[in-house]
């Protein structure tokens, strides 16, 4: 019998979560419909430009996903101890560029003359709201209506878009991560829709690895994309590779990028039974097909970081 969702989902034993939502559509989710030669494929971007956005508005990290035609995969790390750290208003204005809003948070953000009992109340609001941002099921459930919404009305018709409201899967050790993000990212490689990883679009290896990805104009391009009710939301990076363990805090992933590089492509070069696609055993190893330079990666990863943090702190003094 299945366990209900509060079960299934323990922050304190592991924060990592695999996340699959499928399809009911015959015509899928992306990709192009055989009766009619209609194409969705427009479609793998919404999905990607909103899990991008969802995870820069919650405390909720990505480290992988892959929007294919009739499904897509995530996978996430939630993080509750750093909404412990916004204040009332920056919780507001996170959850209503997202939903309207109750009218006393809106009279609030106007700046309108409340009494005492109601700005007690707006307390309540920011409370609940701030479970809300570091919550899974509504990172989801802010994911997958507006996309369900938007393709009903693009397809002028109504009903279920999404087979359930998804499945997650706990990822309690360091191999489970690493295993399960390998095998989001070469999705659509055992799929035959791609050769290598590198090349598979829509997917948070291609977009670690993309060597046109201009980190100061795609920031503030995203940023300018992503303004919603008023507030304009900065890109969160994707979750980092932290190469090493040390003491203290460690917010990214336990691993070498280049070391997940060559995982993914050893993993990838392994022929199944079970799947259509895999990397031709002739072709060069990833890390030769990349050209990729380790102190150059350590330098563009760096200054990733210090673009970002540079342009939100920019943010805050303007505004």
């Amino acid at each position: 019998m299945p366990k209900p969702r509060a079960q299934q989902v323990s922050v304190s034993d592991t924060p990592f979560y695999h996340v699959i939502s499928r399809c009911v559509r015959r015509t899928f989710l992306c990709g192009e419909d055989r009766s009619t030669g209609q194409s969705y494929e427009h479609r793998r971007l919404w999905i990607e430009e909103r899990i991008r956005l969802l995870a820069s508005v919650f405390a909720i990290d990505v480290a992988a996903y892959a929007v294919m035609s009739n499904h897509y995969h995530v996978v996430v790390k939630i993080n509750p101890d750093e909404v412990v750290h916004w204040n009332n208003d920056d919780v507001l204005e996170r959850w209503c560029c997202l939903h309207k809003g109750p009218p006393l948070v809106q009279r609030y953000q106007r700046g309108d003359e409340l009494i005492p009992a109601e700005i007690r109340r707006v307390v309540q609001y920011a409370d609940t709201f701030r479970e809300r941002l570091a919550n899974l099921s509504w990172f989801m459930k802010c994911l997958n209506e507006p996309v369900a919404r938007r393709a009903n009305k693009e397809d002028n018709c109504t009903g279920h878009f999404w087979e359930s409201r998804f499945k997650s899967q706990a990822l309690d050790t360091e191999e489970a991560v690493l295993s399960c993000m390998a095998y989001v990212d070469l999705n659509p490689v055992r799929a035959a829709i791609a050769p290598t990883p590198e090349t598979s679009e829509h997917t948070s290896i291609k977009e670690r690895i993309a060597p046109q990805f201009d980190l100061a104009e795609a920031i503030q391009s995203q940023t300018a994309q992503h303004a919603l009710n008023n507030f304009t939301v900065p890109l969160k990076p994707l979750l980092g590779f932290e190469g090493v363990i040390r003491k203290g805090f460690q917010r990214g992933i336990l691993f070498g990028f280049e070391d997940y590089l060559t995982l993914v492509d050893c993993t990838g070069r392994i022929a199944r039974e079970d799947k259509r696609g895999a990397i031709e055993e002739n072709m060069l190893p990833i890390l030769k097909r990349l050209n990729l330079d380790p102190d150059r990666w350590c330098e563009r990863a760096t200054q990733f970081e210090t673009t970002y943090n540079d342009y939100r702190c920019h943010r805050r003094r303007a505004a």
